[in-house]
């Protein structure tokens, strides 16, 4: 039997969760959240704003859609986050109508912004922050938010099938060759993702070597250095319509002669996938796969 079947029985005879697997509406939810702060709930959050769209696209992962009341104006996965009131962007949100909206719970990023957060809870708005470096970070996220909402059972079995997806890929990559990966967030500046990001971790469980490692979080990069690094491949993140990146990797002829460029292995993927700590980010995972080795 596994220790977290056990703990389940164990509470559930003691009276403490319900058959269902969740904590009784009176009792308290309490959470430590990304930044470390201790996050107490009365009752479970019925009317929840969201101020990123990862964040977003957990909550309806986890079927709380109907919950959900305010979103940014990035949010647009899945296609019912944009039927939701908009309530600004990343750290320009809107706190008269996050307080209009009657929200009990904000779930935040640190783009959201101290003040912001400060202003939200001096208002007696409960404000969580997932702020995740790795994807065992979004994984815990998802956990966590589960807890937040009782949601649990929804939140574990998620967490569970994006490990088995991720294991998966790791299985298949990790006794092959390792070739050069540049992965390009900006052409101007050419910026990439070094390591404590979860693009490097991307990277390494699909079986590539970041050639962006020795840089720390996101950062720019000369483009005599990428020449001389010689990626084998490079993959570059593009939105709709947005293509001007991609379009400068084909095109600079000082790039012609890494590997990359002479062998045709210049990828795009699609940003959201890749950039939002979610649960898609294991689709991201199993495109850059496909990217670095097709044979598997």
């Amino acid at each position: 039997m596994s220790n977290y079947l056990l703990v389940a029985l164990v509470l559930l005879s003691a009276g403490c969760i319900t058959p269902e697997g969740t904590v009784p509406e009176e009792s308290p939810v309490r959470v430590v959240d990304d930044l470390g702060r201790n996050i107490t709930l009365e009752n479970y959050p019925e009317r929840i704003v969201s101020t990123a769209p990862s964040n977003t696209e957990i909550l309806f992962a986890l079927g709380l859609g109907d919950r959900v009341v305010g979103v940014t104006e990035y949010c647009d996965y899945p296609e019912e986050a944009k039927e939701k009131e908009k309530i600004g962007g990343f750290s320009t949100v809107d706190i008269e109508r996050i307080i209009a909206l009657k929200s009990d719970l904000v779930l935040a990023t640190q783009k959201t912004g101290n003040e912001n957060i400060e202003r939200l809870e001096e208002l007696g708005i409960p404000v969580a922050v997932l702020q995740p470096e790795n994807l065992d970070g979004i994984l815990e996220d998802i956990k966590l938010v589960g807890e937040l909402t009782g949601t649990e059972d929804r939140a574990y079995a998620l967490e569970a099938g994006m490990r088995e997806r991720m294991e998966a890929v790791y299985k298949k990559t990790r006794n092959l060759e390792k070739p050069k990966v540049f992965y390009v967030v900006w052409h101007d500046p050419l910026m990439s993702a070094g390591s404590e990001t979860f693009i490097s971790d991307l990277i390494s469980m699909a079986g590539g070597v970041n050639i962006a490692q020795d840089i720390v979080g996101y950062k720019t990069m000369s483009l005599e250095t990428v020449v001389d690094r010689d990626p084998d491949i490079i993959i570059v993140s593009i939105g709709p319509g947005q293509h001007s990146t991609y379009d400068f990797l084909m095109e600079e002829k000082r790039l012609q002669d890494v590997s990359a460029a002479k062998n045709g292995r210049i990828y795009a993927v699609d940003q959201n996938i890749v950039s939002r700590a979610g649960p898609r980010i294991v689709d991201g995972l199993e495109e850059f796969a496909k990217f670095i080795h097709p044979e598997g």
